[in-house]
């Protein structure tokens, strides 16, 4: 009996064209990681619900619990969640594999994340994140702060994601800041002033008043931190204009004005200093990262964020300081391909579509796509012995771009064909293979 399939919001599925897209982002985002010697894991789906929980004011909210359903409650099963980012059971894992690990660890990983937030514009349920990370034992050389954005940039550099900017803070200046005002939960401040990006100035005003419990000075004070904005090392100025001082306000700044004249040196333009930046998750103490696109539509979310983190792994002897950031591909691709249309111009890898004259000679093209895939050359043998305007146009409907005819060409070779141009020529199956650009899919906008 049919029934009528319900569809599930917040969960991606692409269509063929459009999953070649997600692949190739990563792919690039694979290989550009190994260059930089990131060395490749994955972790389990779930961590335990007492380690996931308490990393940030929206987290404990968005785990989702993991329960067998035929579970009772005197299976004494331990709560599971599973995972909203990569980076709480790459702690978990560090802790386990420390023995096996050469420090620093520098680690990618490529893998789905759950959170069990309300699906909305570029935010879903379920999505698939590329993290970096750099850990040490002990001590992390400052230094790689300012590698990890030109990781990105690198990558982001070989896709089609526009022109973007990585906004850049550190943890201290806000913090410092707080102090030297006098505020005391400097947590709730700054996961009430990291909603800036979601909510207007005055309802974050608003929200420090009434939850923070600060005076209207402080607010005010704030959220002047939370305007300066600058290319170059311009913000320590703008902050020391604001009168406030604290000994770990002294250290954010410097810290954050050596991460930008790095950053000037070897990627002009790369980092933007924006004092705004907080980063709701409450492991992160240093430098700060958000990654944002030019031409993204106004209220388009970051599409990847991460930082410096001091204590996030500890097993009471050593202590595993990281840096990190991780790009959200389904946010990426949810405006790419969602919105922009971003998409490949064929439905399937294959490059070749090799005819067949008769049934009785099917086992012939086999043969011919057996030779042209041992030389990774992509190719389908055609499933009908249609007539060959039939066949055609099967490999026109899918993007194929070319045809091989057995037979069909000069003393009885083969041939093959560009259907796009109609140009046909003899060719050896052992050694012709298509111009570099039709080997795979190219990713194609529509025009407006």
């Amino acid at each position: 009996m049919a029934s009528k399939v319900t569809p599930l919001s917040g969960f991606q599925e692409w269509l063929p064209a459009q999953r070649i897209v997600e692949q190739r982002f990563t792919d690039t985002l694979r290989e550009v990681f190994e260059l930089h010697g990131f060395a490749s894991i994955r972790t389990r789906a779930v961590e335990p619900v007492d380690r996931l929980g308490g990393q940030g004011e929206d987290a404990d909210k968005e785990i989702y619990g993991v329960r067998r359903l035929a579970a009772t409650d005197e299976d004494g099963e331990p709560g599971m969640g599973l995972h909203f980012d990569l980076t709480v059971p790459f702690a978990r894992y560090v802790l386990e594999n420390a023995g096996h690990l050469t420090f620093p660890f520098r680690r990618y990983q490529i893998q789905p994340a759950w959170r069990g937030e309300r699906p909305q514009r570029l935010r879903y349920r379920e999505f698939v994140q590329a993290d970096i990370d750099i850990v040490d034992s002990g001590d992390l050389p400052f230094h790689y702060e300012v590698e990890i954005p030109l990781v990105v940039a690198d990558a982001f550099s070989r896709l089609p994601v526009g022109e973007f900017r990585i906004h850049v803070n550190n943890r201290k200046i806000p913090e410092g800041f707080y102090r030297g005002l006098g505020i005391d939960d400097v947590t709730t401040v700054l996961r009430i002033v990291d909603k800036l990006d979601k909510l207007p100035p005055e309802a974050v005003r608003e929200r420090l008043l009434a939850d923070a419990g600060l005076s209207a000075e402080q607010a005010d004070q704030c959220l002047a931190l939370a305007t300066v904005r600058t290319d170059d090392t311009g913000f320590v100025d703008q902050v020391r204009a604001l009168g406030v001082s604290h000994p770990t306000l002294d250290e954010g700044l410097d810290q954050l004005a050596q991460v930008m004249a790095a950053a000037a040196e070897h990627a002009p333009g790369l980092l933007l200093a924006d004092l705004m930046i907080a980063r709701g998750l409450d492991y992160y103490t240093g430098t700060v990262y958000e990654i944002r696109l030019f031409d993204a539509p106004e209220g388009t979310p970051s599409i990847g964020g991460g930082g410096r983190y001091d204590a996030l792994a500890s097993d009471g002897k050593r202590t595993f300081p990281g840096v990190g950031i991780s790009i959200g591909i389904s946010r990426l691709l949810g405006l790419l391909v969602g919105e922009q249309g971003l998409v490949a111009d064929r439905e399937t890898p294959v490059a070749v579509l090799v005819a067949v004259n008769d049934e009785d000679s099917r086992a012939e093209s086999m043969r011919i796509a057996a030779a042209l895939r041992r030389r990774g050359v992509p190719t389908l043998v055609s499933p009908k012995a249609a007539r060959f305007g039939k066949q055609i146009q099967f490999a026109d409907r899918r993007g194929i771009p070319y045809v091989w005819f057995p037979g069909a060409g000069e003393a009885g070779g083969d041939a093959v064909k560009d259907i796009r141009s109609g140009e046909q020529v003899d060719a050896d199956r052992d050694a012709w293979s298509p111009p570099a650009e039709d080997l795979t899919a190219a990713l194609v906008t529509p025009e407006a």
